[in-house]
């Protein structure tokens, strides 16, 4: 007996929307790295992109637990000598919101072209508008 692997063209992709209104931060990026993932469905295959679309709306309303809005340092390096930046999360919150969602979501997928891949379906909107009424997402309770 031979195991069924789906192909290119029979992957059915759905679209769900997250309120991240009130929600932790972290509890709501496991879920929707679940769904980019496609962990959530029956064809789910490691090595292939099976997931779903998500768009995540209200991510400025997103909440930390803990002391995490005045602790929380987002690093980066340039490569260079004393290439380091640091930005506290109060900052980005006030800046680009959506980050704060984007980076934890990220964290959570491969580090690899199938990683790349699954991101590029992640939308995130500070607000609660999006433009995406025409592909009818879904509601994904957290």
């Amino acid at each position: 007996m031979n195991t069924q692997f789906p192909s290119k063209q029979r992957i059915e992709r759905a679209w769900y929307v997250l309120d991240a209104e009130n929600a932790v931060l972290g509890r709501l990026a496991t879920k929707a790295a679940a769904v980019l993932i496609g962990k959530h469905k029956p064809t789910y295959t490691p090595f292939l992109d099976v997931g779903d679309h998500v768009i995540v709306v209200n991510a400025a309303k997103v909440r930390l637990t803990g002391r995490k809005e005045e602790q929380k340092v987002y690093r980066r390096h340039s490569g260079y000598p004393g290439g380091l930046k640091e930005v506290h999360l109060k900052k980005v919150r006030t800046v680009r919101p959506a980050r704060i969602l984007e980076d934890a979501i990220r964290g959570m997928l491969p580090k690899t072209k199938l990683g790349k891949q699954m991101f590029r379906k992640l939308k995130v909107y500070a607000g609660e508008k999006h433009p995406h009424y025409a592909q009818r997402p879904a509601p994904l309770g957290v």
